[in-house]
């Protein structure tokens, strides 16, 4: 039986012709208006989409092998091979043609955030890019790179560029022996960029960095493919907040050399 709506005059109509503005209301209005919440539905949850990505928490990469790192896999350049250190496992570049290529951007998404390595700088060319995390269709990049003295030392390069905010800190008179191993950490707590060696602190700035979106990976070579990496890498950890030296990973027992002129 239709349902009917008693309106003022005391005469029965169907609901579904309910008066509007005196008018009967067209019988399509009802489908119109399903349509349109299901359009705002869809650009709302498109909107979503785009926000930025999210990983976990932390991250670690360990470099005990070649095709796979930190579960992702690789492309190899050259011959860098796995090697026993006072460390553990690492990987080992040539500072001439190896390096590694991973598919991720492990920071992409993060509003602050802390990136440690454990690694051995061997010497080698002067400028040497190598751990590169570069954000796919832009400039927008963090690199870890050294430069080393005709003396055989060695001083930390940290950079970060988002848009028009970009950043190197480079401290020339914190130089470091070259052949032992080192935790390095760039850290962004949302209002400075810092970078640490060894857990002493050794650069900041104040600077807004705008979160990374998702992109690719080299170890042991920019990622154009120039300023190769003579040296061993046997960790990274990526960290979605801004950790104090405490809370950074250590050396193990043993495997820490001194500083260099950067210890004070």
């Amino acid at each position: 039986m239709a349902r009917v709506t008693r309106i003022a005059s005391g005469k029965k109509v169907p609901a579904a012709a309910v008066r509007a503005g005196g008018k009967r209301m067209p019988s399509f209005a009802p489908f119109f208006c399903g349509v349109c919440a299901f359009v705002l539905l869809l650009a709302f949850a498109g909107g979503a989409g785009r926000a930025a990505p999210s990983g976990p928490a932390s991250e670690t990469w360990i470099f005990d092998r070649i095709d796979r790192i930190g579960g992702h896999p690789t492309t190899v350049l050259g011959h860098p091979r796995v090697i026993d250190s006072p460390v553990g496992k690492a990987v080992e570049f040539n500072g001439v043609d190896d390096a590694l290529f991973i598919g991720v951007h492990p920071l992409a998404g993060a509003e602050t955030f802390t990136w440690e390595a454990i690694f051995r700088p061997d010497g080698g060319a002067r400028e040497q890019r190598w751990f590169h995390l570069q954000e796919s269709g832009s400039d927008n990049r963090m690199l870890f790179e050294i430069r080393v003295t005709p003396e055989g030392q060695w001083f930390l390069d940290s950079f970060n560029q988002t848009g028009a905010a970009s950043k190197a800190l480079i401290n020339r008179n914190a130089l470091h022996p070259t052949g032992a191993w080192y935790h390095v950490a760039a850290v962004y707590d949302g209002r400075e960029f810092r970078n640490y060696v060894n857990g002493i602190q050794e650069g900041a700035a104040e600077i807004h960095l705008a979160p990374q979106g998702p992109g690719q990976t080299s170890v042991g070579v920019r990622i154009n493919k120039v300023n190769y990496f003579k040296g061993a890498v046997h960790l990274a950890r990526f960290t979605r907040r801004a950790l104090t030296p405490a809370e950074f990973l250590k050396l193990p027992p043993g495997a820490a050399s001194g500083t260099g002129n950067g210890s004070r």
